[in-house]
């Protein structure tokens, strides 16, 4: 498989409350709830870096269409993570965040690869990992 993710799904209990957070508090941009009122239930894609989308889609809709048992998840199983460009930028971010409504669950400090990083967990449970990486592009 030549790896191509394109997508990736955010599972939230209120898509509209998601919606606003992504949309108000962190800038992401949109055109909008899709399906509403729909047995489907409303999805929302933001646009990514290089044409990838971040989704957003209610937690039983994603459960039904997939044909799984809705359960209990861990924060730790996934993150996402946002390079900044400056240790001000994640500070900034991480104060958004928090103010948005985000709990922030490791403040910015430096890292043991010599970054600057902190995470917060969206309205919904979903960590972000908000950093700064003087040497990313060189991964």
């Amino acid at each position: 498989m030549t790896p191509r993710i394109t997508v990736i799904t955010l599972g939230v209990d209120d898509v509209g409350a998601a919606y606003r957070f992504y949309t108000e508090v962190l800038g992401f941009t949109s055109k909008g709830l899709l399906g509403e009122g729909s047995p489907e239930g409303a999805v929302a894609f933001f646009n990514l870096q290089g044409g990838m989308k971040l989704a957003i889609w209610s937690r039983q809709s994603i459960a039904r269409d997939a044909g799984v048992a809705l359960t209990p998840g861990c924060p730790a199983d996934l993150t996402l993570g946002h390079n900044g460009n400056s240790r001000e930028e994640v500070d900034a971010i991480l104060e958004a965040a928090r103010a948005g409504g985000a709990t922030i669950t490791k403040p910015a400090q430096p890292t043991f690869y010599g970054g600057y990083a902190g995470y917060f967990q969206d309205p919904d449970g979903h960590l972000w990992e908000i950093v700064w990486n003087p040497d990313f592009d060189s991964l």
